[in-house]
């Protein structure tokens, strides 16, 4: 069972105890600073943070998995984490005081991304090849609930366990015909690696059957019942930092370079706007704005999730997000 530590509830008591106009947000992010964080940045440079009454410093992170700890034990009020991993998370720790509260990825990047020349174009043409899969991987966990949706026969693929440092390479040199992973920096990697980008195909499993949804802003419960006009207006600011970013890639990752110079600015640009084009700006965020869910789609994605997780207890969707803190939904339309 969770419990928060003493240090946690003195953390809390901090951060609320801090006047608006002068709240500190530390803000947890799930990875380290490349393409898809400039918004956050952006939204830093441009003054949306500040027009909040708020001053946000950005960490770098490691993984969802320990992003999410971050905000549950009250270290950071808000982070950036995978909705998937805090479902089970909070399954495995119902009494932890996290929930997201705001959708950025309505597409998960979970992707099997083979090449063409090796006969991988589509879902089904994985059987009779062999997939490089490594055991930690996001999408391979997701990729039981991905073969069941395309009716690929699992016992006619044949999966080899790879590190994460060797995926891309095994695939740029023909001994997988496919590997998991995130759709934009597996790309990523292997054009680095010389395969044609005319050779390589991408197949999101979010458009190939897979409900699930991807990152979220997540906030500490206790922190945003005590200061929802703070949450608020940080879900604000990051909107109008995605805003910024989809309509100006380039000055969003000057705002990246800054904090990260060693990163290559032409590669964070696409990384940035692959995000943006398969994973932020979707059918539903152009017609809903960004930041809400689908009721029917997150009970879908609920069942699929149980396809590869036991729950402990009956999956609550109430449980795992909010919108009590999102702005109006005039506010969150894309630009």
């Amino acid at each position: 069972m969770f419990r928060p530590t003493t240090a946690t509830f003195a953390a809390t008591l901090a951060f609320a105890g801090t006047a608006l106009a002068e709240t500190s947000v530390p803000f947890a992010l799930d990875w380290k600073f490349e393409g898809p964080s400039a918004p956050y940045f952006t939204a830093i440079d441009n003054g949306h943070f500040e027009a909040a009454g708020l001053s946000v410093e950005i960490s770098a992170g490691q993984g969802s998995l320990e992003a999410i700890p971050k905000v549950a034990t009250g270290a950071f009020p808000v982070g950036f984490a995978d909705i998937n991993s805090l479902i089970k998370f909070l399954d495995q720790n119902p009494d932890a005081p996290v929930t997201a509260a705001m959708m950025i990825y309505d597409k998960p990047p979970f992707a099997v991304v083979g090449r063409k020349s090796l006969g991988v174009s589509a879902p089904k043409d994985l059987e009779g090849r062999i997939l490089g899969a490594p055991p930690p991987d996001g999408a391979w966990a997701q990729f039981p609930a991905f073969a069941s949706a395309n009716g690929l026969d699992v016992d006619k693929i044949t999966v080899e366990p790879v590190g994460f440092p060797t995926r891309e390479p095994m695939l740029a040199e023909g001994k997988v015909a496919a590997v998991t992973g995130f759709s934009f920096s597996s790309f990523l990697n292997l054009v680095r690696l010389g395969v044609p980008e005319e050779d390589i195909s991408t197949i999101l499993m979010a458009d190939h059957g897979l409900a699930l949804y991807g990152n979220a802003i997540i906030v500490n419960t206790d922190f945003a019942a005590a200061n929802p006009d703070v949450i608020k207006g940080f879900l604000s600011a990051v909107v109008a930092g995605w805003n910024d970013a989809i309509a100006d890639p380039a000055t969003a990752i000057e705002s990246l370079i800054a904090r990260n110079p060693a990163a290559d600015a032409a590669l964070e640009q696409r990384r940035l706007q692959l995000a943006i084009d398969a994973n932020v700006v979707t059918d539903y965020t152009r017609a809903n704005g960004m930041g809400g869910i689908d009721d029917a789609r997150m009970a879908k994605a609920l069942e699929q999730l149980a396809e590869t997780y036991e729950f402990q207890s009956a999956p609550d969707a109430s449980l795992y997000f909010t919108d009590a803190y999102l702005p109006g939904e005039a506010e969150r339309m894309l630009k």
